[in-house]
Formats: C-alpha cells, sequence, structure tokens
C-alpha cells in the first residue's frame, strides 16, 4: 500500500501571501522623511570699465566714370591702386609716430567693387548711368591703452579716411569679469538664504542643488563714428573732443537649493521655502 505526501505548492503559496501581509502593513510613517528645503533665485551685475579699443577704418581709390567698366584703362587701375597704397603706408607712419607698436595696426587686403554713379542729363531730361571701380582697403588698430584713442583718431582723420566705422570697447580679460559677476550672484544668493532662514528661526544646511539660471552675458560697447567720404583733416581748429568709453554691464543668475536644519525647521516632510528676486 502506497502512501503520498501531501503537496509542497499550498506551503509555498502560504508563505508568500504572509510575507506580502508583512510588507503591506509596516507604517509608512517609518520611511525617512524627505528634509525641508530653501530655493532662492538671485541675479546681480558687474559695471567694468572697458581695457580695450578696436577702432575700424576704410581707405579707397576710385577710377574714372566711364560708359562701361570695360572702358577703364588698365593703367588707371595701377594708379588708384599705387594712391591707395600710398595712403595706407602713411596711415600706418602717421599711427607708428603717435606711439602705436606696428603689431597694433593691420591693413586688410584689397577689395575691389564696381559701383553706378549717374552721369550729367542731357537737354531731355535722361542721364547715362556709368561704371567705375572702387579699390578700399580696411584698416583696423587694437589699443590695450584707451588713453591712446583721441590720438590715434586724430591719426586717422590727418590721414584722410573715407569712412571710420566705429569704435568697439571690450575687456582684455573677459574670464576676470564674467566670474565677479558670477560670485556676486551667488553672494547674494547666500545672503538672501540666511535672511529668510532667520526670519523663520531655522537654519541653512547643506547645498542641495546649484545651478545657472542666467549664464553671464557680455556684450562689448560700441560707439559708432561712422563718417561716410571723406574725413576733414582740419582738426587743429576745433574744440578739444574727449572720448568717454563708459562702462561694460555684465550680468548673471543662479538658483540655490538649501537644506534647511535645526529644531525650529518646518516639521512637514514635504514643506519647501522658495524666494526669487
Amino acid at each position: 500500500m502506497k502512501c503520498r505526501l501531501p503537496s509542497k505548492t499550498p506551503l509555498r503559496q502560504s508563505l508568500a501571501v504572509g510575507a506580502l501581509l508583512t510588507l503591506i502593513s509596516i507604517p509608512m510613517a517609518q520611511a525617512a522623511p524627505t528634509p525641508p528645503s530653501l530655493h532662492v533665485q538671485a541675479q546681480s551685475f558687474v559695471e567694468v570699465s572697458p581695457d580695450k579699443a578696436t577702432l575700424n577704418a576704410r581707405l579707397w581709390e576710385k577710377t574714372p566714370a566711364l560708359s562701361s567698366l570695360e572702358d577703364t584703362d588698365s593703367e588707371e587701375l595701377t594708379a588708384a591702386r599705387e594712391r591707395l597704397e600710398r595712403r595706407a603706408s602713411e596711415l600706418i607712419n602717421t599711427m607708428e609716430d603717435s606711439g602705436l607698436e606696428r603689431d597694433a595696426i593691420s591693413a586688410g587686403s584689397l577689395n575691389i567693387y564696381p559701383e553706378q554713379v549717374s552721369g550729367p542729363r542731357g537737354s531731355n531730361g535722361e542721364g547715362e548711368t556709368l561704371q567705375r571701380t572702387r579699390l578700399e582697403r580696411p584698416v583696423t588698430v587694437e589699443l590695450t591703452d584707451i588713453d591712446q584713442l583721441g590720438d590715434v583718431l586724430d591719426a586717422l582723420m590727418d590721414a584722410g579716411v573715407n569712412a571710420l566705422d566705429g569704435v568697439q570697447f571690450d575687456l582684455q580679460d573677459r574670464d576676470a569679469a564674467t566670474d565677479e559677476a558670477l560670485v556676486k550672484a551667488l553672494e547674494k544668493a547666500r545672503h538672501k538664504a540666511e535672511l529668510m532662514a532667520g526670519t523663520l528661526e531655522t537654519d541653512l544646511g547643506h547645498v542641495q542643488h546649484i545651478e545657472e539660471t542666467q549664464s553671464p552675458i557680455f556684450q562689448p560697447r560700441m560707439m559708432s563714428m561712422r563718417a561716410e567720404g571723406s574725413i576733414s583733416a582740419d582738426t587743429h581748429d576745433s574744440p578739444s573732443r574727449e572720448y568717454r568709453p563708459g562702462t561694460i554691464r555684465i550680468e548673471a543668475g543662479v538658483n540655490v537649493e538649501w537644506a534647511l536644519k535645526g529644531p525650529d525647521a518646518p516639521a512637514h516632510p514635504d514643506t519647501d521655502v522658495a524666494a526669487q528676486e
């Protein structure tokens, strides 16, 4: 006579159900509470006096206006180019005489542009459109001494530049200025956080999260000085000129989150305190 042992399957099922009930019965209050936190946003800026300037000017010469560009004599093109090169050389020498280093002066490559001009009108009121060629050389001057700006502008005018496209003010060390703006934003965030925590009679814990809400914005200042056509070299009778570059403003923003600690910190595990400027 054979005797059968009871099946193990019901036993295993009973153990699994018991374990599940045990897990469900654990009080939710035993889970570790999320510590309260303080969120602060802050923006700040610095204003820095520029210590670098870039001047852009142009020299050009033109061939006589004719009925067609095909009528332009090669000797006229050569003569216009020689005049242009001579003026560019005189300009560089004049600026070097004013105290600039040769490396600070850059004369760009020759550019050639066809131009159309209106010819004289006949008795019927109609005029012929004439053609000519303009040969142009750009000149760039880099200044690391802003006090030289007036002398360089005078030198450009004395050389009879055809166009002065403006002055761009900049910083030689941008990174130091942007770092300063970011540090000021962080210091402002900490000041606001300490003020709020002290008012609420709690203490700041460790920093939980930090990010830039606005990367430091750096924009060089432009001083427009565009003057198409020949600039008068007669500057000796003009009143004394004063060039004020002003300041460059650099802004930065941060978002910082601190944990709160202390017996008087908000007790609710989901309590947050936030501040925005």
